[in-house]
């Protein structure tokens, strides 16, 4: 990253703290949210959950967890390890306890003393999606609307890159061709959503952050295919667009990992689309400035009717 990118980023993440948007924890990308953040928001969702009126998907809400056993399933650690989180907690007797209080007094490392829970921090809001649509699928198929929080270690200076952040998903479980209908629709859907307030998203084809060399080789396969789009919006600079919006084909990956098929008995195929709420409020303060009072009055009432 160039020195001027990341001066970038430190200098509008000051502009949100000294505007009382975002509240610093001492942890890089862990942030507070103030009541006006919140309601960019919640003004996001209702466009995208505006745009998916029509579909009537099943809404569900998990929290920002997932079950260690459909984690370690998804094959999550195999692709992205460098952005895992697991959840830990202690568990000891206490004589265990007495050991873990001194470590904390002392200024000693004290995380030993916990153990993994059967929890991990939820990667994407789609997650525990598939686990529960394991069977066989009625004949349409079915498509589900999730939002939640998600945690991806990249500590960061960059507000476009925090820890803790929100993802609004549409997740559509189908045979192929219902799945290829779903995607081309919200591939226009999805800059749709972003017109609607204000913001150019910029489709590019993309890969994930696979890890190690061996990544390299899935990243590639991933944009030949071209099973992953994005939707980029111009926070820093044309030069250096932030992904607000990714569309995510994954053919048979999670029909076969939770046994997932059609009336036909055939695996079923999957797809989502992945709203980061963070981002695009981001997007729109700095493409309409700090106080959405003042913004277009075409955007507000999208936003807030």
């Amino acid at each position: 990253m160039s020195t001027a990118l990341s001066q970038l980023h430190k200098s509008f993440q000051q502009e949100l703290i000294a505007a009382k948007l975002l509240v610093p924890t001492g942890v890089p990308g862990i942030y507070g949210r103030s009541g006006v953040f919140e309601s960019i928001i919640d003004g996001i969702d209702l466009v995208v959950r505006t745009a998916s009126a029509a579909d009537e998907a099943e809404v569900l809400r998990f929290p920002p967890v997932v079950t260690r056993a459909n984690f370690v399933k998804s094959g999550y650690m195999k692709s992205f390890p460098q952005l895992a989180g697991s959840v830990h907690a202690f568990m000891g007797n206490d004589k265990d306890h007495l050991e873990l209080l001194r470590q904390i007094e002392a200024g000693e490392e004290w995380s030993q003393g916990l153990k993994p829970t059967e929890v991990v921090l939820k990667p994407a809001a789609c997650y525990p999606v598939y686990p529960t649509a394991t069977g066989t699928l009625p004949e349409e198929g079915r498509l589900f609307d999730v939002l939640s929080y998600c945690f991806r270690h990249e500590p960061s200076d960059d507000p476009a890159r925090m820890q803790m952040f929100r993802m609004h998903e549409l997740v559509r479980i189908a045979d192929p061709e219902r799945v290829q209908v779903f995607r081309d629709t919200w591939f226009e859907r999805g800059q749709k959503v972003l017109a609607d307030l204000g913001l150019d998203g910029r489709p590019d084809v993309a890969n994930d952050p696979f890890f190690g060399r061996g990544g390299k080789v899935l990243a590639a396969g991933q944009r030949e295919q071209q099973l992953k789009f994005e939707l980029l919006v111009s926070i820093y600079g044309d030069e250096n667009p932030t992904a607000c919006v990714s569309l995510n084909y994954h053919q048979e990956h999670f029909a076969h990992l939770f046994e997932i098929k059609t009336q036909k008995g055939e695996y079923a195929h999957t797809a989502c689309i992945g709203f980061g709420m963070e981002r695009i409020a981001l997007a729109l303060l700095k493409k309409h400035g700090l106080d959405p009072k003042a913004w277009p009055t075409k955007v507000r009432s999208v936003m807030w009717p």
